[in-house]
This record gives C-alpha cells, sequence and structure tokens, in this order.
C-alpha cells in the first residue's frame, strides 16, 4: 500500500513520506508548542501515545482503564541511587549531567562526547577486528584506561592511539553498562522487556515504535547513535564475525540487565537474557522504522495546529497585531499571492535558500518526484555558490507553515502527495539542525 512501510505483517508505521522522530522534535512540533498553540496539544499526543503502548501490552489488548493500569504494565520503579545525581567524572555518571557539562564545552551537542568519542575511536581503528565487542579487553589496562580518562579526557591529554580495539569495546560496553539510570528509562525499561511476550511482530514492532518515540531526547539520540554503530559493526561481519544475533546477545546485558531487575533465580535470568537478545535484535535490525512517526500522531498534530490556528485567527489581540502590520506586508502579500495562485495552477511549488545566490526555484510536481530530487535539481543549478563550509549530505528541504511548525524532510518524501496534505507550506532549503 502506497504511504506504508512494507513489513511483512506491518502496515502500521508511516513511511518516508512522512517525518523522523528528531526532525519533528527538534523543530518544536512534538516536544514543544505549536504555532499559535499553548502546548496542549502536545501533552494530548504524548497521552495518546502512551495510552497505545499500555494497550498493546496489556493482556486484553485495548485501551479501556490503560490510564489506570500503566504503572502496573510497566513495572515497579526501580530504586536509584541517591549519591546518582551529584557524582562527577565519565563512568557511572547519569547522561543528564554529562551532557549538561558538554554544552558547555560544545554548544549544541546532543550525545555525551565520551561516547561520541568511543564509537569514533572503534571505528577509525577499524570494524573489522575479529570478535570485536564480543572479546573482553585486559581487566587491568581497561580499569587503568578508565582512571585515566576520568582524569585527562576533558584536558585533552588522553591519548587514544594507545588505546586497543577490544579495550575501546569494553570502555564502550561499561559506560553503558554503568549508567546509574537505565538507557532506556527506569519508566519504559520493563515494558521494553515486556514487548516479546506480544503475540505478532507487528504488534511488537509497533509497540517498540511507540516506546522510542516516549523515551526522552537524550535517551532517544544516544540509543539512536549506539544502533547505528552497532549496525555499521554488522555491516563488517564478514571480517569481525560479528553477525546480528552475535551482537545483539554480546550486547543485550549492557541495555537490559540493569542491577535494579537482577533475579537471584537461575531461570529468570536465563529468560531476561533470551528475551532482551531478541529485543535487542529488533532494535537493531529495524531501528530506521522505530524513529519513524506512525501516521495518525502525524495527522492528528496536523489537525490540532489547523484548530490552534482558527482560534488564533479569532483572537483580538491577534487581529490588532495584523491590522498594524498590514499596510507594511501589502504590497508583499499581494505579490507572493499571485506568485503562488499561479504556482497551484500550474501544479509547480516554490522552493526556497536564502543563504544561496539563487534564493528560489519554480519546481513542478510529479508522482515520482521526492525531497533528494528537488534538492538536486537546486544544487545543480546552484553548485557554485554553495558555500564551501556547507555540504550537501548537511542540507535539508524543509516544509514550513502551513498546517504544521517545522520539520526537516526525509529524502524519500514524496512531494506531490505531501504538497496535497499542506498546500500553504514553504519550502525551503537550509542546513540541517545539528
Amino acid at each position: 500500500m502506497a504511504g506504508f512501510l512494507a513489513v511483512p505483517g506491518c502496515l502500521f508505521l508511516e513511511r518516508t513520506r512522512g517525518a523522523s522522530v528528531n526532525s519533528v522534535t527538534s523543530t518544536g512540533t512534538l516536544d514543544g508548542s505549536p504555532p499559535g498553540g499553548s502546548g496542549a496539544s502536545v501533552s494530548r499526543m504524548a497521552s495518546c501515545v502512551t495510552e497505545l503502548v499500555t494497550a498493546l501490552l496489556g493482556s486484553k489488548g485495548t485501551a479501556r482503564g490503560c490510564c489506570s493500569s500503566s504503572r502496573a504494565l510497566m513495572g515497579n520503579p526501580f530504586t536509584i541511587p541517591r549519591s546518582a545525581a551529584g557524582k562527577s567524572g565519565l563512568f557511572g555518571v547519569p547522561l543528564t549531567i554529562l551532557l549538561e557539562h558538554d554544552q558547555k564545552k560544545v554548544p549544541g551537542t546532543k550525545v555525551p562526547l565520551i561516547l561520541q568519542k568511543l564509537l569514533s575511536h572503534i571505528e577509525a581503528e577499524g570494524l573489522d577486528t575479529e570478535g570485536l565487542l564480543r572479546i573482553p579487553g585486559a581487566a587491568i589496562r581497561v580499569k587503568s584506561l578508565c582512571q585515566e580518562l576520568e582524569s585527562k579526557f576533558y584536558d585533552g591529554t588522553f591519548i587514544w592511539e594507545n588505546v586497543k580495539q577490544h579495550d575501546a569495546a569494553s570502555l564502550l560496553k561499561l559506560f553503558i553498562r554503568e549508567l546509574p539510570y537505565p538507557l532506556l528509562t527506569v519508566e519504559y525499561l520493563n515494558a521494553f522487556l515486556s514487548v516479546q511476550k506480544l503475540p505478532t511482530k507487528k504488534q511488537q514492532l509497533q509497540s517498540l515504535n511507540l516506546l522510542v518515540l516516549l523515551l526522552p531526547e537524550l535517551s532517544r539520540n544516544t540509543l539512536k547513535i549506539l544502533l547505528e554503530f552497532l549496525q555499521r559493526v554488522i555491516a563488517n561481519s564478514e571480517k569481525n564475525k560479528m553477525t546480528l544475533n552475535n551482537v545483539a546477545v554480546v550486547m543485550a546485558p549492557n541495555l537490559f540487565m540493569f542491577k535494579e531487575i537482577r533475579s537471584k533465580n537461575y531461570e529468570q535470568e536465563l529468560a531476561l537474557a533470551t528475551g532482551s537478545a531478541s529485543i535487542m535484535r529488533f532494535l537493531i535490525k529495524y531501528q530506521t522504522l522505530l524513529w519513524t512517526i506512525p501516521r495518525f500522531i502525524m495527522n492528528q498534530v496536523r489537525k490540532q495546529n489547523i484548530e490552534n490556528q482558527k482560534k488564533t485567527s479569532k483572537d483580538r489581540a491577534m487581529k490588532k497585531l495584523l491590522k498594524k502590520m498590514a499596510y507594511d506586508r501589502e504590497k508583499h502579500e499581494k505579490h507572493e499571492k499571485l506568485t503562488l495562485d499561479t504556482d497551484v495552477l500550474q501544479g509547480v511549488i516554490r522552493v526556497q535558500a536564502p543563504q544561496f545566490s539563487k534564493v528560489s526555484m519554480a519546481i513542478q510536481l510529479t508522482e515520482d518526484l521526492k525531497a533528494s530530487d528537488v534538492l538536486a535539481r537546486f544544487l545543480s543549478q546552484d553548485s557554485s555558490t554553495v558555500e564551501q563550509s556547507v555540504k550537501r549530505e548537511e542540507l535539508c528541504l524543509f516544509e514550513i507553515g502551513g498546517n504544521i511548525g517545522e520539520r526537516c524532510l526525509d529524502d524519500d518524501t514524496y512531494m506531490k502527495d505531501l504538497y496535497q496534505l499542506n498546500p500553504t507550506a514553504e519550502w525551503v532549503i537550509k542546513p540541517r539542525s545539528r
């Protein structure tokens, strides 16, 4: 079916005609107030997602009464070390504290610098090392490196060239395992583990998709960069012998075997290990689907934004402001309206790129036209004027205004379909948010 993901047994997730979760949340459409709104729709969206997850994980498979029973389904709260919030260093420190410190050094960073450096070092040394992630580093060396990183990482005196591949991989697993709060969060760790109990693959993917959307932005960003790294490790499995199953079995304990939920019962431990490895395989294999917002949520966001815009247009204060601005904008608006009307009749969109010398271009809409095609056409006629500091992969075509706030479009977004959903939007090429 056009517009849906071609996943066996799963037509629930929106295809790349939709938005990735990062592109939406970074612009405030889901995590902030929609245009002209108070943020009320955001809480309703979060409530909707929570109820759906609870319903999918519930024994009756219905949303009735799910809010009152969500705590029972999600499991009891874990006990969090009181000293965790005040701890400094790199290992055993909450992600929020690490990121707060890192953003003072590198404004705009979204994932702790130590994790970024560990991943980049392992990749730089080569992902073809046999047994990568499976073979542990020397315990004494890893402990020494851990202490050295704690004291030298931020002043830039740590010598990465001396770190062997298996030691670096052990440091990576140690960093994740020693987090005082689980990466998948206290609230949803049990829910992630419960996904394996769902009867169909479709329901499992639906639940994982919604649970990922419910994660805090920091946890989501950290999980994303980790899963992307693991996928690259698997891509070199012919040399490193680390298949999807091997990587899942090795990494699952670090994400799921949180010390507060460990059991002394051997059979329960074995069941937990098996189940967590299964969920880990799903997270890695279907990661590109898990960051895609389901179509029904996008439709609700658009509907709520339209309703908010209608209410805003009736507000007296806004009317006074519009009246005051009308004289200065009248001439410009008439010109824009004439251009827009002409474009609509001819089936074209006008793409803008303020940072380039060619600031706009009319693009004819066709059934197969994608966002990547729009970028390619624009840049092909303006290749000599693109700032050298901006790379092609850093640019994105944005959908702005109309019935949505602002979002970076997937390269595979079908423009004609999206135009029909939001005919009054503006289309702007600019660097994507970092």
